[in-house]
């Protein structure tokens, strides 16, 4: 079995080379896009391994022409730019794997050995297709690659995906993605916050309402999910949904129909449906809080977007992005240099990728001179964390900081308790455990509570004790 390897970085493919005859392949190895064609009008290969930016174009743009002429050999992809564009590009030829630099080498290895031995028969590219505009996502870090190749394995099928993530990771943005992406892209894309809507008014919200089916239903009604037929349907925040209307929703996926509130006929729905959560759903489901069958029926191609702080890499592309955006919006315009860049990276963004956003808008309403460095961010960075330790609570005046958190969250009806409590407990461990290094034994006994209950408490709050240990 011979693989042709179309790689202009030399040393890149040696590793390869070594790697794939390990595995008992003979490798020919070339760096263009017309040596490459020679080689395939002389010879027949078990598998294609290419570059995108090769010495005389562009590996991608040219494949067509040899998909025709090989329909039956796997593409294998390899690339440097590491865009949700180019894993789309790469999607698109219906190759059969695409791996962002860098990557894993015995993966990749293993991975040819998939290719060969399946004949390489992947999901037939998309053809006469426009290019997708205006990709929603932004980020080149290792992160950021396993979202990008998870969008790219659902956008030719209707498989449920479950996007999981803190608070401000940008969930929405991916679920658009796959709806803009997709073959769906035609219809409509609905969105609902399931945490917003009060625990009476949801199924009526999801699955629509017949005239007189309750007080004030004076009509008939449109649900979400017939509103969003032909496209997708966008769950957030689905770990809050109240336990009836999980019912309800666990037998419109197995059965594929939905019944307006107060109706008898049974309307098929044609949507896909994208889900999302900031909360960990196994503790909910031991607590009997949220259904293990609606968990699996959701969970069918789970996505994991990464908290900020772990791919502070992408920080600079990300705010030179805002403020791009910021300009078309009517602010100024304004440039990072290198060390407001750096200054940006070594901050924690709490709030993740939506906290980034808001800072780099104020920072382009408020900066004095067009070029932005550290020196102008610095004043900027300290004002926002003193508001934050103004609306911190404060001792006698928990009072007034539980009326502003109701007043600014606005917790749903049936939900006060336990999110009021969570938004409670979550600063008060963390502050424990910084001030024992992460010590579990010794943060309990300060609490006062028994060390397995704040186990659960910290599993259930998505809290990492390893965080707070003291590094040496």
């Amino acid at each position: 079995m011979t693989v042709l390897l179309v790689e202009d970085d030399e040393s890149i493919a040696i590793v390869i080379t070594a790697a794939l005859e390990a595995e008992g392949f003979r490798v020919h190895h070339c760096d263009s896009v017309a040596e490459r064609d020679r080689l395939l009008a002389r010879t027949g290969f078990s598998a294609l391994v290419t570059d995108v930016k090769l010495t005389d174009g562009d590996g991608i743009e040219s494949l067509p022409a040899v998909r025709a002429l090989h329909p039956d050999m796997p593409v294998i992809i390899l690339s440097a730019q590491n865009t949700l564009d180019t894993a789309v590009r790469a999607s698109d030829t219906g190759a059969f794997e695409y791996f962002p630099k860098p990557f894993d080498i015995d993966e990749l290895a293993r991975t040819v050995r998939q290719a060969v031995g399946s004949g390489g028969q992947m999901l037939d590219p998309a053809e006469d297709e426009p290019e997708p505009e205006g990709l929603p996502l932004v980020g080149r870090s290792a992160p950021m690659q396993a979202v990008y190749r998870m969008i790219t394995r659902v956008l030719r099928n209707d498989l449920t995906v479950l996007i999981l993530g803190e608070s401000g990771t940008g969930k929405e943005l991916v679920a658009e993605a796959i709806h803009q992406l997709g073959h769906r892209r035609g219809g409509p894309f609905i969105a609902v916050n399931t945490a917003a809507i009060p625990a009476d008014l949801i199924e009526s919200e999801l699955f629509g309402h017949e005239k007189g089916a309750f007080t004030g239903a004076v009509a008939r009604h449109i649900g979400k999910f017939e509103q969003a037929a032909g496209g997708t349907l966008f769950l957030d925040e689905i770990g809050d949904m109240p336990m009836q209307a999980q019912t309800r929703l666990l037998r419109a996926l197995q059965s594929g129909s939905i019944r307006r509130v107060g109706g008898r006929e049974e309307v098929t729905i044609d949507t896909r449906i994208v889900a999302a959560t900031n909360r960990d759903l196994e503790p909910l489901i031991a607590a009997g809080q949220f259904r293990e069958d609606l968990f699996y029926r959701l969970n069918v191609v789970p996505i994991h977007m990464p908290a900020l702080r772990e791919r502070s890499g992408d920080i600079e592309a990300l705010a030179n992005h805002f403020l791009k955006l910021a300009a078309a919006e009517g602010l100024p315009r304004r440039q990072l240099t290198t060390d407001g860049a750096e200054l940006l990276e070594r901050q924690p963004w709490r709030g993740n990728v939506r906290e980034l956003k808001n800072f780099i808008y104020r920072l382009a309403l408020l900066a004095r001179e067009d070029l932005v460095d550290a020196a102008t961010i610095q004043p900027l960075l300290l004002q926002s964390q003193r508001n934050e330790a103004d609306q911190a609570p404060q001792g006698a005046d928990i009072g007034a900081a539980v009326a502003r958190w109701i007043e600014v969250e606005a917790p749903p009806a049936g939900r006060v308790y336990d999110l009021a409590l969570a938004a409670f407990e979550r600063p008060l461990f963390t502050e424990v455990l910084r001030g024992t290094g992460g010590n579990q034994l010794r943060a309990a006994q300060i609490l006062g509570i028994n060390r397995n209950t704040l186990r659960k408490r910290l599993s259930e709050l998505g809290l990492d004790p390893e965080g707070f240990v003291r590094k040496v």
